[in-house]
């Protein structure tokens, strides 16, 4: 199935405030959970001011030579701290991770749900690779918001601002001092960071992207560019990307090291402010010896705090960014709108069902032409069609307008029972299209094999089948003796991609499933391409056998196989340039 669409470009990318905005959005129903998190990672941090500030006292009071009894307080309180500060931050990692996991879920349950929908005709807008590194990568990044940014902030805000309260009722001019400095360390240079390094942490998700895309790529056409001799101008292009990758992530991680000496300058600068206004203090008597190590050493208890906050900046920029995209998947319109709210009943199955189109055009998504235009096509129980032309003509589009894969954009495309007349069918678009697309089976030239059991692969058509009836369905196919003959018989694995069987086995394990689903209607896109001819016409003729209550509509370029048909539609150039019936046309 060839399409005409460009590899997809994204939007221009949104504001990291409108990103994150959103993501907090997506975050209802943990928001609680994410609160508390916050306030549990600034008890932690809490923790460790306050066993800074508690230790500074007792050193200082034990130099004075007190009763012990004096400081059996402040040595309890400093045990409290220490132990305090690992608990409350195994808590917050408990709390944090199972919401931010939660969102996750979610997002990843949105994204598939999306792409299902996107499929196929929306997908091939992404390249694969790239559309894998948004589904991995940058949803863990968009997770990393919350548990390396938006978490941290919070805990150093409440922290720091406490923090300053205190030092501000043992010596204002401290506490002024403490609240510059944290201002400078934990805004200021963020700030600054943010302003370089803006666009690069949007470059190195995109590198990323591309990074993954070109592996993908490689992977999958292995064989091919080794035989080409390709293989090397490829990795010479992997390294170009991970060069470029390097110099990028220097930029960032020099950027970000200038950012942290600066905090570390302006929580120096706090204790030498402290030290300033504090001597003076305890020299007028205003200020006890003691509380004077607590305003100098417990600005350096917040220095993990504001590099913690200088690292989630950085974070927040990446995660806006792989967030961006995310949600650039999410907001892709489907290539088919959605069906009508209340849709109409299909005819029973059962009864036999008619599909007739007349005068339909179709095209595919970034294309400037139709694909297929000036269709009229009838699909009746036990008849057999087939689609001959070249690659190009318009043979698979067909079965993708068939499947509800492509819009319609002029004509007309009803289903409606058996024997009724044209104009009693239901148009598609009053119709739920999961529903319509439920009538068709299909069997495509490259099925794809699961690594997994034959039984499994197979039953993928129909998950409620029993073994009896797989196999069942394996012998209509012409593999029977085959799976028999084999020690495991259905449970012999097929290996990754179905690299254990042969092309001709893993087309009968397709038709197999086709026939297992058992729908009103088989569609069948070159399923004899890359067989040798008697392995082909034998996996032909079993697709094309008679039967009355199904239709097979099947695409081929093979001329051979117009005597399977009772009719032909010869196509060129996206229309029928000719139409005859075939040798078993009543």
């Amino acid at each position: 199935m060839v399409t005409t669409s460009a590899p997809h470009t994204d939007p221009a990318p949104a504001g990291t405030a409108g990103v994150l905005g959103r993501l907090i959005g997506e975050a209802r129903g943990v928001r609680s959970r994410l609160v508390l998190a916050a306030f549990l990672g600034a008890l932690a941090s809490g923790c460790a001011v306050a066993l800074m500030a508690a230790s500074a006292w007792l050193i200082a009071r034990a130099a004075q030579q007190p009763p012990v009894l004096y400081l059996l307080v402040a040595v309890t309180g400093v045990r409290a701290f220490g132990i305090g500060r690992g608990v409350f931050r195994y808590l917050e990692r408990l709390v944090s991770h199972d919401a931010a996991f939660r969102v996750l879920g979610r997002l990843r349950e949105r994204l598939m749900a999306q792409l299902a929908r996107l499929a196929p005709a929306g997908l091939p807008v992404w390249r694969r690779g790239d559309l894998l590194a948004r589904l991995v990568d940058d949803v863990q990044d968009t997770g990393d918001a919350f548990l390396r940014g938006l978490l941290p902030i919070a805990g150093a805000v409440l922290v720091g601002g406490g923090t300053v309260v205190l030092s501000f009722l043992i010596l204002p001019a401290a506490g002024a001092a403490l609240l510059v400095s944290l201002l400078v360390a934990g805004a200021l240079a963020p700030a600054l960071s943010a302003r370089r390094t803006a666009r690069t942490e949007r470059e190195v998700v995109r590198l990323r992207g591309e990074r993954s895309r070109l592996v993908g790529e490689m992977l999958d056409d292995a064989a091919e560019l080794a035989v080409l001799g390709a293989f090397d101008d490829r990795l010479a292009e992997l390294d170009e990307l991970a060069e470029r990758n390097r110099l990028v992530t220097a930029r960032t991680a020099r950027t970000a090291g200038i950012a942290a000496g600066l905090a570390t300058l302006a929580m120096g600068a706090a204790v030498w402010l402290a030290t300033v206004a504090g001597v003076p203090a305890v020299v007028q008597g205003d200020l006890a010896p003691v509380l004077l190590a607590v305003v100098v050493l417990t600005p350096l208890a917040l220095i993990d705090v504001v590099q913690a906050v200088i690292l989630a900046a950085g974070t927040l920029r990446r995660s806006a960014a792989s967030a961006d995209r995310v949600f650039g998947v999410l907001a892709a319109r489907p290539v088919v709108p959605d069906g009508p709210t209340d849709p109409r009943p299909l005819p029973d199955p059962a009864a036999g069902v008619a599909v007739r189109v007349r005068d339909l055009a179709v095209r595919w998504p970034g294309s400037g032409r139709d694909a297929v235009s000036g269709l009229d096509l009838d699909l009746r129980p036990g008849r057999r069609i087939v689609l001959l032309g070249e690659s190009g003509s318009g043979k698979s589009t067909v079965l993708a307008a068939l499947l509800g894969f492509l819009p319609v954009r002029s004509g007309r495309f009803t289903v409606g029972p058996d024997g009724a007349s044209g104009a009693g069918g239901t148009p598609v678009d009053q119709l739920d299209p999961e529903t319509v697309r439920g009538l068709f089976g299909w069997c495509d030239h490259h099925a794809y094999l699961f690594d997994s059991t034959i039984v499994e692969n197979v039953r993928l058509a129909r998950p409620g089948a029993t073994d009896e009836d797989v196999h069942a369905a394996l012998r209509g196919a012409g593999a029977g003796d085959w799976v028999d003959g084999l020690p495991d018989g259905l449970h012999t694995r097929v290996g990754q991609h179905g690299l254990a069987v042969s092309g001709g086995q893993r087309q009968r394990l397709a038709i197999a499933r086709a026939l297992l689903a058992d729908r009103p209607f088989l569609l069948a896109d070159e399923p004899a391409a890359s067989l040798d001819r008697p392995i082909a016409d034998a996996v032909t003729a079993t697709i094309m056998r008679p039967d009355p209550r199904r239709c097979v509509v099947l695409v081929s370029h093979r001329p051979q196989d117009v005597e399977f048909a009772d009719e032909v539609l010869e196509m060129a150039d996206g229309r029928v340039v000719r139409r005859y019936p075939g040798p078993r046309a009543d």
